[in-house]
């Protein structure tokens, strides 16, 4: 159900299979009348159900207090008339002001209760999101745009077209590219509160004021479908345990005809000599760890096949190794100082790896610092750069 009679369209729809009433957009009627079909379709829908019935708010970009109370009353009514039905309200971060409007609701009614689904909405989220992540990502950005400046041409970037950075992390990939390559617009989303802190705080530092920094969750955006000509995602899609829900997402925002692009890596293919056989067995330990938070760090040969079954069409894929002969070497040794912190320091720890374990893992990381850092060594870590468009 899509309706159009107020001002701004808003969505209402029903899957019977979960039980699972969606609102989105906004709801902002003159009177109860205006939203009277969705009303009678979610009485409905109410009527036919069993046991838990989830009302989806998670996009419900703004509503006002007629809508809520409307939406309330069927609700509150068949909790009073059914004892055998739950009603469970999900709600998001990104959009605040949901919890706090309905969880009211729970308190008058003990069969309403709230989930606030992204507090925890995907198993890596606690390393990803921490602050401590913060200094991989400047490095890792400042490593690899030596390759994608010159790859992002090829995959849909030009000067004067609306871009969206999503899962933007610090904001330093949107930064350069709006100095690089000049877009009209760029909107650049994260979940992660600390960065895009960071991200408001440097941009602030430098007079950036045409970037668009703000929270949402990529799996369920509040932006508007159809808008960009380039949707970028870069190094999120593998640390994210669903990856083609970001992807339906990103087709989504993409315009016709424009183009998605991703960045994945395969982290047991990262290699160093001298001491090849120590990095390259903890580096297949870094899969194996990243496997059990449902991460999947061996993601970039895959990219091709994520777009074509998301949709996509013209699927461009290509690989660029960042290497210690990529600038400064104690860039990249700082890139695995800091993984290595992450990795073996919180994330090893908390699967409970033994010391023993722990201190082998350490090694290869060791190892490969000082591979990149021997005058005659070499380190490298593998990336596929690959995008799609969406068809017109």
């Amino acid at each position: 159900m899509s309706t159009a009679a107020l001002s701004t369209p808003y969505q209402a729809e029903f899957d019977a299979n979960s039980q699972e009433f969606s609102l989105a957009g906004v709801i902002r009627p003159r009177t109860v009348d205006e939203i009277a079909a969705t009303i009678t379709a979610l009485r409905h829908a109410v009527d036919g159900a069993r046991g838990v019935v989830y009302i989806n708010v998670k996009r419900l970009a703004q509503m006002n207090n007629t809508a809520f109370h409307a939406f309330a009353r069927v609700v509150l009514d068949a909790c009073r008339e059914r004892t055998d039905l739950r009603f469970v309200v999900v709600t998001s971060s990104v959009v605040g002001w949901t919890e706090r409007m309905f969880r009211h609701l729970g308190k008058i009614e003990p069969q309403i209760s709230v989930e606030v689904y992204d507090s925890k909405f995907y198993p890596g989220q606690d390393f990803v999101e921490d602050t401590s992540f913060i200094p991989i990502l400047r490095t890792q950005t400042k490593m690899t745009w030596r390759h994608e400046r010159t790859i992002l041409p090829r995959h849909g970037m030009r000067a004067g077209i609306a871009m969206a950075d999503i899962c933007c992390g610090i904001g330093d990939f949107a930064a350069l590219v709006r100095k690089e390559f000049r877009p009209a617009r760029i909107v650049a989303l994260d979940h992660s509160r600390a960065s895009l802190a960071y991200a408001r705080n440097v941009a602030g530092q430098f007079g950036i004021t045409d970037i668009e920094y703000t929270y949402g969750d990529a799996s369920e955006m509040l932006l508007e479908s159809d808008q960009f000509d380039l949707v970028t995602c870069r190094h999120s899609l593998q640390i994210f345990n669903q990856p083609d829900v970001l992807l339906k997402e990103l087709y989504r925002i993409c315009k016709p005809g424009g183009r998605v692009y991703i960045t994945n890596e395969k982290n047991s293919h990262c290699l160093g000599e001298p001491r090849s056989q120590s990095i390259q067995w903890t580096y297949e330990e870094v899969a194996k760890l990243f496997s059990h938070f449902e991460m999947d760090v061996e993601m970039g040969p895959k990219s091709r096949r994520y777009l074509a079954d998301a949709g996509f069409e013209d699927i461009r894929v290509e690989s660029f190794m960042v290497s210690n002969l990529d600038g400064d070497p104690q860039d990249f040794a700082d890139i695995i100082t800091a993984w290595e912190n992450v990795y073996a320091g919180e994330m090893a720890v908390k699967r409970g790896d033994s010391p023993e374990f722990i201190r082998r893992f350490r090694q290869g990381f060791q190892d490969h610092i000082f591979a990149a850092l021997h005058p005659k060594g070499y380190a490298g870590w593998p990336i596929w750069a690959a995008s799609g468009r969406k068809p017109l």
